[in-house]
């Protein structure tokens, strides 16, 4: 079974930068997708930025100019780097892959961005 471990996340104040990290314990084949979710309290789960097979990217509107997403495929990892942090981005940040053998997810990282 292949887990994902993240990490990365903690306290920032508005205006910074942090930068997530996930890793899969074993290397995953014929991947669709990769991407990060979060889920805020009280708000719906969002997907934030995906990246597919051939490395195009897309990213949610409310991220879009501040969030990078990438991926080192020799090292199974992959990558959020978060810039210009708000308060809105106050979250549990989930990494996701999607696999032709099934789709797996990180057990999540908290963001928590401070006024």
């Amino acid at each position: 079974q292949v887990q994902l471990a993240e990490s990365g996340g903690g306290l920032v104040q508005t205006g910074g930068s942090l930068r997530l990290s996930c890793t899969a314990s074993r290397t995953i084949s014929n991947i669709y997708t990769m991407g990060w979710h979060r889920q805020a309290p009280g708000k719906q789960h969002e997907l934030v930025a995906v990246i597919d097979n051939g490395g195009t990217t897309n990213y949610a509107d409310s991220v879009k100019g501040r969030f990078t997403i990438s991926r080192d495929i020799a090292k199974n990892t992959l990558y959020l780097q978060m810039d210009s942090l708000n308060p809105e981005d106050t979250a549990v940040y989930y990494c996701y892959i999607s696999s032709l053998q099934g789709p797996y997810w990180g057990q999540g990282t908290q963001v928590t961005v401070s006024s």
